[in-house]
């Protein structure tokens, strides 16, 4: 197919889910089962230390139902994903399965593999407790299939402080210009990698963010919507900028992923490193305490969000176990439980400030006031088939750095792949 492996399995695990629905296939009713399968791609740090407040508070509040840990590891679920449409192609899906909030859905949706969750917002106080524009991005034809466990932010910058300090670095670069000198300097003093990166989902998370600080965040957002061109000279700068960054980052970046690259930073290899800001709650789990952070050069007072959510599927064997999940997802306890410790913010208008760390209060303050603008890399923005692709064509081009076939790809993607937002 014209995608990735990934992104054709997903789509064999579609066409054969939707025979099998039709045949009458699954339980689709009650079970006797008191287990509760729960499958996401938190399986350690942070993320795990995150999954483990939530699974306590479900423990609390629905003490009936046992939790089951479907956990598979990889950053950004890329190797979950893969899993879940094995399964799903079997007809054997777990009882809610993590997925990004968002356009990443809409495969979900349009399969019909996700039931509407529209009743239990009105019966759980949803519909008041999440603020209106997320509400509108999770409504779907008037319809709400996830309940988001929290919103993270993408466009962050961390650092090693004593790295740059060691360097003579005494600011945070306010735009890419800067953040070149910046790069420079750390070389001069024989920093080796200024810029730490990982594989594929990690550099579409950069590109990105050249991307907002180079078009701004209207037309970074009209890349999605339709309304700003792929192949345009604005991107052509930008994909000039990302490949002038790549010249700062570690030779191994597509053998690695998100944490290993972090270990350079940790390890004072590295000087910086673009990621989400789950990475504060990871440092903080590893007992790392000397990073710094500052939203991406150039990126300004945009807050480039995405969210963890989770879904009733079709044919779940636990449906009723599943809602109590899914309830305990969305209350503001669970949220406190989850989101103190996976270093996110609650979805949720009520939660209280002074309850989370330092970073997560300063999120949560840039959340009211930034301008919100979406993430790919992480499918509040893109279906999976445009992650897939774009994933395929950064791989090619992080070997090859052919910056007009890059653009041709992504521009190739953004038409064959529907709009959704």
């Amino acid at each position: 197919m014209r995608f990735t492996r990934r992104a054709a399995i997903a789509a064999v695990g579609v066409a054969a889910l939707l025979s099998a629905a039709a045949c009458g296939g699954g339980d689709g009713g009650g079970s006797s089962t008191k287990d509760v399968e729960v499958f996401t791609w938190w399986a350690d740090g942070g993320e795990k230390a995150g999954l483990d407040g939530l699974v306590a508070q479900f423990g609390t509040a629905c003490a009936d139902y046992t939790f089951v840990n479907g956990a598979v590891a990889g950053g950004a679920g890329a190797n979950a994903k893969q899993v879940l449409a094995s399964r799903l192609q079997q007809n054997d899906p777990p009882d809610t399965f993590q997925a990004h909030a968002g356009a990443e859905l809409s495969d979900y949706i349009k399969a019909g593999q996700v039931e509407d969750l529209s009743a239990q917002y009105g019966e759980w106080g949803l519909n008041n407790a999440f603020p209106k524009g997320l509400i509108d991005n999770l409504t779907v034809d008037g319809k709400i299939y996830s309940v988001p466990a929290n919103i993270h932010r993408a466009n962050v910058l961390w650092s090693n402080k004593t790295v740059l300090t060691q360097a003579g670095i005494t600011k945070d670069p306010a735009s890419l210009a800067e953040f070149f000198t910046t790069l420079d300097a750390l070389k001069a003093k024989g920093v080796a990698t200024p810029l730490a990166l990982g594989k594929d989902w990690t550099q579409l998370m950069l590109l990105e963010t050249v991307l907002i600080s180079d078009l701004g965040p209207d037309k970074f957002t009209g890349l999605w919507n339709g309304s700003t061109d792929w192949a345009g000279a604005d991107v052509t700068k930008a994909i000039d900028d990302f490949t002038k960054l790549l010249g700062y980052t570690n030779k191994d970046r597509d053998s690695l992923d998100w944490t290993d690259a972090e270990k350079l930073v940790m390890d004072g290899k590295a000087a910086y490193q673009l990621m989400g800001d789950w990475e504060a709650a990871d440092l903080d789990t590893k007992g790392f305490k000397d990073y710094g952070y500052a939203v991406f050069p150039g990126n300004g007072d945009t807050f480039q969000w995405l969210a963890d959510s989770f879904v009733l599927p079709k044919n779940a064997k636990n449906p009723d176990g599943t809602k109590c999940w899914l309830k305990t997802v969305g209350s503001a306890e669970g949220q406190k439980a989850f989101n103190t410790k996976k270093g996110s913010i609650p979805a949720r208008t009520d939660a209280n400030p002074g309850d989370y760390p330092q970073y997560q209060q300063t999120a949560i303050a840039d959340w009211k006031t930034a301008q919100q603008v979406p993430s790919c890399a992480h499918g509040s923005a893109c279906s999976q088939g445009f992650q897939g692709a774009a994933n395929s064509a950064l791989g090619k081009f992080s070997s090859d750095l052919d910056t007009a076939a890059l653009q041709k790809a992504l521009a190739t993607a953004a038409s064959q792949f529907a709009k959704t937002n």
